[in-house]
């Protein structure tokens, strides 16, 4: 399994070009992080890969994952998982309904879901936590929740947009090594976009300038 950009390019409305051939092979269980600062394009480069960006956006090259070509493809059916510096946990489910939420359509039997929701928040540190709301989890628990919720859609590539700047600093290198922990287990390929060297480092990754 592979993600793989190749001689990609993107150019917003107003003529500006935000991202200029890049070419990048991720391989699965491979972290690569891309650095670059605000206004760089690097969570353009990501909606462009998930498969939102916007049609007034002009893309250029191909973006392949395992072999195969997802231009063309809706955001749903690219299998690929995008999580942002912001939560965005639904306010009006509990946090065990959000988590239910990327479950695979294909697991249908109610006690199924429930099971592998329940089993999630576990590994999260987040059991008995079900039907809490997510206001009342702390940031760390938000963030916890949120990649679980991500990794129940079963995504053959995972895309992090700077998923960490939003947690004061006592929470960030708790929430690295989770996610680093969570994204290995699943040995798929991983981009991460940040402009903080920290995350590149605890990463472990190639690091490569956007």
């Amino acid at each position: 399994m592979s993600l793989k950009l190749t001689h990609l390019s993107i150019r917003a409305p107003s003529g500006n070009v935000l991202i200029r051939n890049l070419s990048l092979e991720i391989a699965a269980g491979e972290i690569v992080t891309l650095m670059g600062e605000s206004g760089s394009g690097k969570s353009t480069l990501l909606n462009a890969i998930a498969g939102h960006l916007p049609a007034r956006f002009a893309l250029g090259g191909d973006i392949k994952l395992n072999g195969q070509s997802l231009l063309g493809h809706r955001p749903e059916t690219r299998h690929v998982g995008l999580m942002f510096q912001d939560a965005m946990l639904f306010p009006h489910l509990s946090v065990g309904d959000n988590l239910a939420f990327g479950l695979h359509s294909r697991i249908k039997a109610r006690a199924d879901r429930r099971a592998r929701v329940e089993a999630a928040l576990t590994q999260a540190g987040l059991q008995g936590m079900y039907a809490r709301h997510p206001d009342s989890l702390s940031g760390g628990q938000r963030s916890r929740a949120a990649l679980m919720r991500t990794l129940l859609a079963e995504p053959a590539a995972l895309l992090l947009d700077e998923p960490f700047a939003s947690l004061d600093a006592d929470r960030r290198d708790e929430i690295r090594a989770f996610t680093f922990e969570h994204v290995q287990r699943r040995a798929i390929p991983v981009l991460l976009v940040t402009h903080d060297p920290a995350d590149a480092q605890a990463m472990s990754g190639r690091v490569q300038a956007l």
